[in-house]
């Protein structure tokens, strides 16, 4: 394959139904140094709150120790959801985690809360919410930017280390703000694949260069389920299945053993809702997922595609990397 994009991951910190937040983790930070060996590029942190089964709450102390436990891999946040954060105090993690990590560190912003209404309000960002997004990322942009003579709040650290600036999104909202600023862009096709192709053009045909970046930027995020077989993947997909139907029933995002057959846990309706969620998955071994891929990249211009590979079996998990990498050699 030509000019073939670069591999990254995003993490959610999913907690195996029984297992310990602290053993989660623990498998979080060798999924990173396995992906680092491989040569992949990044290791975003999604930011989630009160979601039983995932830990991925405190992205900037998760960023911090995934990045103290690598040495190369870029670390960053997949995204920070900006609305349930002033931004001075974002903009000082991250210049904190950039002087700790220099060069290493991106912080991806999101704008919705990651979280239902009840739990926003707890976040304390009363009334403010997504409408003041693209105020909160110039007013991000300017603290992580050089010191102004005069300038009366600073971000210490924070202040001149210019951590690149990231947007998310899942619609054409982001990517036109993404556009419009410079800056680069990532699709959330991992949970919202519906679209992706409009999104990624419409910022690509908008792209304003600015001091940031010259040239559009994008990553596409995909679900990915790589195993030595076919049969294996399908049989490991189903685990990633009964976690989108708990999601749609509102029920405990714990991450389940993989099952035999689906029948019988979804009825119809939930089964094509799964479906739906998950158009993008990339599932086999490494040569169908080869195969798919072109076809998803045939599609759209992406410069690296962000994998979320949710597998129950850690060691599998790591694995599905090496499957992953070999997709690169073809």
């Amino acid at each position: 394959m030509s000019n073939h994009p670069d591999y990254s991951l995003l993490e959610l910190a999913s907690v195996r139904e029984g297992d310990s937040v602290g053993n989660t983790l623990a498998n979080s930070v060798a999924y990173a140094q396995h992906a680092e060996k491989l040569g992949f590029k990044r290791f975003w942190l999604a930011e989630h709150h009160n979601m039983e089964g995932i830990s991925s709450s405190a992205t900037s102390v998760l960023i911090g120790h995934i990045a103290g436990k690598t040495q190369t891999i870029r670390v960053g946040s997949g995204g920070v959801m900006l609305p349930n954060h002033p931004p001075l105090v974002i903009a000082e993690q991250f210049g904190t985690l950039e002087s700790l990590y220099p060069g290493r560190i991106d912080l991806g912003l999101g704008r919705a809360p990651g979280t239902d209404p009840i739990t926003a309000r707890a976040l304390r960002r009363d009334g403010l919410g997504a409408e003041q997004f693209p105020e909160d990322v110039a007013q991000l942009q300017s603290l992580l930017g050089p010191l102004k003579p005069g300038q009366p709040v600073k971000a210490i650290p924070g202040a001149g280390t210019k951590v690149p600036i990231w947007l998310l999104g899942s619609s054409l909202y982001s990517a036109q703000l993404a556009a419009m600023r410079g800056l680069p862009y990532a699709f959330a096709g991992h949970f919202a694949p519906r679209l992706y192709r409009e999104a990624l053009a419409v910022y690509r045909d908008n792209f304003q260069p600015s001091e940031q970046l010259q040239h559009p930027y994008t990553i596409l995020a995909a679900p990915a389920v790589p195993a030595d077989t076919v049969e294996e993947a399908r049989y490991l997909a189903t685990t990633s299945y009964q976690r989108i139907l708990a999601l749609f029933r509102g029920q405990p995002l714990w991450m389940k053993a993989p099952v035999a057959s689906m029948d019988g846990l979804w009825n119809p309706g939930e089964r094509a809702g799964v479906k739906d969620f998950l158009a993008l998955q990339l599932l086999g071994d490494a040569a169908a997922i080869r195969s798919q891929l072109d076809e998803l990249l045939a599609s759209a211009t992406v410069d690296e595609v962000m994998f979320t590979v949710d597998i129950h079996d850690p060691k599998k998990r790591r694995h599905a990397l090496d499957i992953l990498d070999e997709t690169r050699r073809g």
